[in-house]
């Protein structure tokens, strides 16, 4: 579903910075990878390479068998819209939009249904995560945990191939934080999309499928949590 070849991400200046250095690696359909590493390390950067989120100084990313480097910005941010969805650790909601219009905005920018059909599918997602009795409420009246859980129903709100999370559970407490595990393992293993996550919690990573251990840019096959 998703590959890199040799990604090299630098950040240009009299001293560059390389944020991710030479890494390929291979996450396959329905799989739930989290990666880990020290902080600095460089996961966050590897994460946004992989979204499409930043571009790399050189390597590629491929996106469910094609070749992104060869898009512009345009099709780039089509392919966003159409096959990844984020999660990010601050929920980003949009402060002035109630819980059910942050969620409808991704499928009415698609274009692909109308008003009507897009708050349908919004309700359904919401019911999914346990918070559509909260739909005409905004952002700053949720909890946190109910805060990402809205996070990740705008998420999947175009069906995306893969949802990318960027410490989901860093800022929940411990039964928010559990919950939103949860709804990302069934995502997996009861939706079949794939999720990438990186997380600095162990348990959060027990979760998952595989883990990747990143140290200095770069794909470290020795590390293990302990090591933060």
């Amino acid at each position: 579903m998703l590959r890199a070849e040799q990604l090299l991400r630098v950040l240009p200046g009299e001293v560059p910075v390389t944020l991710v250095d030479g890494v390929s690696l291979d996450i396959q359909r329905g799989e739930f990878v989290c990666i880990m590493g020290p902080s600095g390390s460089g996961k966050s950067s590897l994460l946004y390479l992989l979204g499409l989120l930043d571009t790399p100084t050189s390597g590629r990313v491929w996106l469910d068998g094609e070749d992104t480097s060869v898009y512009g910005e345009n099709e780039l941010a089509n392919r966003r819209l159409e096959k990844l969805g984020f999660v990010f650790q601050f929920h980003f909601l949009l402060a002035e939009f109630s819980v059910l219009d942050n969620v409808t905005l991704p499928m009415l920018r698609l274009g692909r249904m109308d008003e009507t059909a897009a708050r349908r599918r919004g309700i359904e997602l919401l019911e999914r995560l346990g918070v559509a009795e909260h739909h005409p409420k905004f952002p700053h009246q949720l909890s946190g945990g109910q805060r990402q859980r809205v996070a990740i129903a705008r998420a999947l709100a175009n069906d995306p191939l893969v949802v990318l999370a960027d410490e989901p559970t860093g800022n929940l407490d411990s039964a928010s934080g559990a919950t939103v595990r949860g709804i990302l393992q069934d995502l997996t293993h009861q939706m079949g999309k794939t999720v990438v996550a990186v997380t600095h919690d162990p348990a959060f990573a027990a979760a998952a499928d595989r883990r990747i251990g990143i140290v200095d840019g770069k794909i470290d096959v020795g590390w293990r949590p302990g090591a933060m």
